[in-house]
């Protein structure tokens, strides 16, 4: 029998080294998107058919938060998980051999401005504002669903890194122009995970299945944004960097159509579930992560 998983939202940076895993593995990779040629949100009976029978499928559709936050973004950035969580939701509840296993994307950004100390599951306060909003929505949309047949895991990520996509080229480009220095005053916490290990995440979640619920996935080393700067700059060769301070990361923001708040805010998370049942990270270390992913760009310049 032909093993199968489904990628919602599955055309993005997390989705596509997912879709290039699993595939090699020898899985048939369902996608569902906006996109021709694949499976469509606005069609219930294929999303029932692609989910029909897979082991697992894995929901990281959503719009992308790097924009202004005017009302019409806002309702876009919240409605489109909240909505695709659902549709998941209702297409699983009308199989009749549904996925074993569901995991939801949601945002390590839930938790409040922490500066003091680190958040965990089991310790960690949820903040305010917009985009805490966002995730607490998303996660009440993804745990309304009660599926006997189908164990639920709710992916708290942090910021992703890897050579082919997410956070790294801004920031190699601030490095290589000279702009490399700390953001505002350097002191929010930036964590992070490699790529690598989100798919090494999905794997272990996988073949476990006594574990369900949230789960943190952040590399267990955080670093403050003005040693993220440091580490980055020595990796690239680069002894300095101007900084930015906070206004002038405003005005920049404006300029660029973004929003301060994906730099400013400090996200101390770590990864206490995963660690606690075994998970052993491949990049636990900033260093690591960042050469490995440098040297992937190098030899992509030279193919």
């Amino acid at each position: 029998m032909l093993k199968k998983i489904v990628l919602a939202g599955g055309t993005g940076f997390i989705g596509q080294c997912l879709e290039r895993t699993y595939t090699n593995q020898g899985y048939i990779v369902h996608i569902i998107s906006r996109q021709p040629g694949q499976v469509s949100w606005h069609d219930e009976q294929a999303l029932i058919q692609a989910l029909e029978g897979a082991e697992m499928v894995i929901n990281l559709a959503g719009r992308s938060v790097n924009c202004r936050y005017t009302e019409k973004n806002k309702r876009e950035i919240s409605e489109s998980r909240t909505r695709t969580t659902e549709a998941l939701g209702q297409a699983i509840q009308k199989c009749q051999n549904p996925p074993d296993l569901w995991i939801n994307s949601s945002t390590a950004t839930i938790y409040r401005h922490a500066e003091d100390r680190p958040m965990t599951e089991s310790t960690g306060e949820l903040g305010s504002g917009f985009s805490v909003d966002v995730g607490k929505a998303w996660e009440d949309a993804f745990f309304d669903f009660q599926l006997p047949k189908t164990r639920q895991v709710a992916l708290r990520l942090a910021i992703v890194l890897g050579a082919d996509g997410g956070v790294m080229e801004p920031y190699i480009n601030l490095v290589r122009f000279g702009l490399g220095g700390k953001q505002g005053d350097g002191r929010q916490r930036f964590s992070w995970i490699h790529i690598e290990d989100v798919c090494a995440i999905i794997a272990f979640l996988k073949g476990r299945k006594d574990l369900s619920g949230i789960f943190n996935a952040s590399a267990p080393t955080p670093v403050t944004n003005q040693e993220f700067m440091e580490e980055l700059r020595r990796a690239m060769g680069r002894r300095t960097g101007l900084p930015a301070p906070e206004w002038m990361l405003g005005l920049g923001a404006m300029v660029i159509g973004t929003e301060t708040e994906l730099i400013l805010k400090s996200r101390w998370v770590l990864p206490e579930r995963l660690q606690k049942a075994g998970f052993r990270f491949h990049y636990d270390r900033l260093d690591r992560a960042l050469w490995q992913i440098l040297q992937e760009q190098k030899q992509e310049q030279v193919q």
